[in-house]
């Protein structure tokens, strides 16, 4: 990456903060009906810039904003949370079939534990349990492709309610589609707006 476009993802990500923080994304100004779901894309080289920077960034938000509770959610993590929380021992018996059928076989197993709607009220249920005023989430490239993006953000429409949501994601974002690590093809996705340009 240059340099130049280094000290620009710098800059983006030094307006994250002030943005979130501000009293009108907090009260979903200028939204009209739209849900509060916000895309950071990034180039997918810079994943540990960006993941050094949300480890900076969830504790600030915890001290400015001290009676929002906010819920970070890696979606690796959720992954195995929500495999972990169904019967059978299924990450066990991944893990086996990983070594001895492969890994498309795995994912095959692994899509109907990790479908959409499922994984979306796992996300759902840890928002309530805390009563989260925000949610972040990362993990989206490690999570790839146990857990489509697009196909969550969808599902989450109807379980999020007025909840701001903020997902850091490696690719492009066009305010049209997602494209994963800038090199997938764009898969259609248009509810969520472009946190900072």
């Amino acid at each position: 990456m240059s340099k130049h476009s280094r000290t620009r993802l710098q800059e983006r990500l030094n307006l994250v903060l002030p943005k979130i923080t501000s009293d009108s994304f907090l009260r979903s100004e200028r939204l009209g009906n739209e849900i509060p779901f916000y895309a950071f894309d990034y180039p997918p080289e810079e994943e540990t810039t960006v993941k050094e920077y949300v480890d900076f960034l969830i504790p600030r938000l915890q001290k400015k904003l001290p009676d929002i509770r906010v819920l970070h959610v890696n979606l690796l993590q959720l992954a195995l949370d929500t495999i972990n929380s169904r019967k059978g021992n299924i990450y066990e018996a991944a893990l086996k079939m990983q070594v001895s059928k492969g890994d498309a076989y795995v994912f095959k197993a692994l899509s109907a534990a990790l479908e959409a709607n499922k994984v979306a009220s796992e996300l759902a249920d840890q928002v309530k349990s805390i009563d989260a005023g925000m949610v972040v989430i990362t993990g989206v490239g490690s999570a790839y492709p146990l857990i489509r993006t697009h196909h969550l953000l969808h599902a989450l429409h109807a379980r999020m309610g007025q909840t701001p949501l903020i997902v850091f994601y490696p690719g492009r974002y066009t305010g049209q589609g997602l494209s994963l690590f800038g090199l997938l093809p764009d898969k259609p996705y248009y509810r969520a707006f472009r946190l900072v340009d």
